[in-house]
């Protein structure tokens, strides 16, 4: 149970921002333009927590654009609020250019590093970036989401932080999630507990899908030119219990991703294919986890993807939910997984500083943000760099293309 304090209610308390019926419109054009696109207006949905979804159509490839989205409270009132931004559109894929984009996972909201949110969006925003993913548990429901009012005002409250919202407005984005942004720690569809209160699993998958961009299966595959592809995966909604005894019946993807992925992967002739995993493929993780493919618990599944992965030249993985940043190589297959790490400080740990493992090539028990360059000219390069909290490069990760 949740108590809030005295004389304050979900509509009210800190963070809260609550939604009100009426319409919206998005505007949008090549930058530069004079006129604009648009779409109709459209009512937002209650149900979706006063959210629309829009689909924009028929974009011109490669090309920055502007987009202004007006609100107002019904047809008989003029636009009273407006949003700007900008995003870019990939590259076609015959199309070979420097393709920059950054990643970042585990956001605690009670471990802000700035009085409006957090360091390293101001940052990423200083690099001009083409996309950025967000791996994983982008909010953490856990302590107080225990009805899916609550589980909205966790999104509400993340994404009204002056850092998050200035970043978002202006960079394209993908996201992903993990246990914490569907329910609990290490959770699964048919896990008991009474410790969610009346939200449930499934109350959590649908939340994800309201909030966030997506229009499609929550697994998916974009192309970034002709020297990147990377594909994003679903580590919630498809898999087996944790407690199930390891071996070909026990799933984090199920079959259907599985099939996709290595068909995919396999049709792709991106000089550099990435996979970003809310969760590690290579590890090393701790002993004692069991929800993830680097570990016991799902070992015979991440065998098969690590020996499909291995097969594809210049082919890395990314993955999310580890609380510190980490660079390492399988010491079979010889894949290169890089940990994002935390996006704050407070958020590090999990990790002893002086714990390094033969397969590690970086470890670094601290918060920050992660960047990958694809590099085209001359010999194509992919170039990975870590980053504390502040911008400060950490490790530097280059490997040009087989």
């Amino acid at each position: 149970m949740v108590y809030f304090p005295q004389g304050f209610d979900i509509n009210t308390v800190e963070g809260a921002v609550p939604g009100a019926e009426g319409e919206v419109k998005i505007n949008f054009r090549p930058k530069g333009y004079k006129k604009w696109n648009f779409t109709d207006w459209k009512s937002v949905l209650k149900k979706a927590n006063y959210s629309k979804k829009f689909i924009l159509t028929d974009l011109e490839p490669g090309v920055t654009y502007e987009i202004l989205v007006e609100g107002r409270s019904s047809d008989q009132h003029k636009v009273s609020s407006q949003i700007k931004g900008t995003f870019k559109t990939p590259p076609n894929p015959d199309i070979s250019q420097k393709i920059v984009f950054a990643a970042s996972t585990c956001q605690g909201y009670p471990d802000q590093d700035l009085p409006d949110g957090y360091k390293i969006y101001p940052f990423l925003e200083s690099l001009d970036l083409d996309f950025f993913v967000h791996a994983g548990d982008i909010v953490y429901y856990d302590n107080l989401a225990k009805n899916k009012k609550m589980a909205h005002y966790h999104w509400d409250r993340m994404f009204s932080l002056p850092t998050n919202k200035s970043f978002h407005s202006k960079v394209t984005s993908y996201f992903e999630k993990d246990d914490h942004d569907t329910w609990f720690n290490d959770s699964y569809r048919g896990i008991e507990t009474s410790f969610m209160g009346s939200f449930t699993f499934d109350q959590g998958l649908e939340v994800f899908r309201q909030e966030m961009p997506i229009k499609g299966k929550t697994y998916r595959t974009f192309r970034w030119g002709k020297d990147l592809q990377i594909w994003l995966v679903e580590g919630r909604d498809y898999r087996s219990p944790n407690t199930l005894k390891d071996g070909p019946g026990k799933s984090i993807w199920g079959k259907d991703q599985m099939d996709w992925f290595k068909k995919t992967v396999t049709a792709s002739d991106a000089t550099f294919k990435v996979l970003i995993s809310p969760t590690p493929v290579i590890g090393p993780d701790r002993p004692a986890k069991k929800d993830n493919h680097s570990n016991k618990g799902f070992f015979y599944e991440g065998e098969n993807i690590r020996k499909f992965i291995s097969s594809q030249p210049n082919m890395y993985v990314i993955c999310g939910d580890r609380h510190w940043q980490y660079v390492s190589k399988h010491r079979k297959y010889g894949i290169v997984e890089f940990s994002i790490g935390p996006n704050s400080m407070e958020h590090a740990g999990g990790w002893k500083q002086d714990d390094v493992k033969p397969e590690h090539l970086y470890l670094n028990v601290v918060g920050g943000v992660m960047t990958v360059t694809i590099d085209p000219k001359d010999s194509p390069r992919i170039i990975v760099r870590h980053y504390d909290v502040d911008g400060n490069e950490l490790n530097k990760f280059v490997a040009k293309a087989e």
